[in-house]
């Protein structure tokens, strides 16, 4: 997040919570089931419970570190999904769907829908 300009400085893992300083929060899609995205079953991704949970922060917006999590929320298979920013829905927040930060997915990391994410960012302020 630092790297694109989200971020005024690099936060440690533990300083999570700092964030919400900045605006930024943090959630789960699957607040039950853990490991990869392909190790977690259907049934723990609770889109529902997101929406819950968004309804009640009321954020400007929400990005996905995961095609899968993401395709759970926008009711779309991942191969539907591109990278960036998705189509506006009335009554929902801008939503972007970013490329993992997970070592275990190099081959498709990009900076490019991270810094289409800062560049909003920025501009809402």
């Amino acid at each position: 997040m630092h790297e694109v300009g989200i971020t005024p400085r690099r936060f440690a893992p533990q300083e999570f919570r700092d964030l919400t300083k900045l605006g930024i929060g943090f959630t789960d899609v699957s607040k039950i089931g853990s490991g990869m995205d392909h190790e977690i079953a259907a049934g723990d991704f609770d889109a529902a419970g997101l929406r819950a949970r968004l309804a009640k922060a009321k954020p400007q917006a929400i990005a996905f570190t995961s095609k899968r999590a993401a395709s759970f929320y926008l009711g779309k298979p991942t191969g539907k999904i591109a990278y960036g920013r998705q189509p506006d829905v009335e009554g929902e927040p801008v939503t972007f769907v970013l490329t993992s930060p997970s070592g275990a997915a190099t081959r498709y990391w990009s900076l490019d829908p991270w810094r289409e994410l800062a560049d909003w960012f920025r501009r809402a302020g």
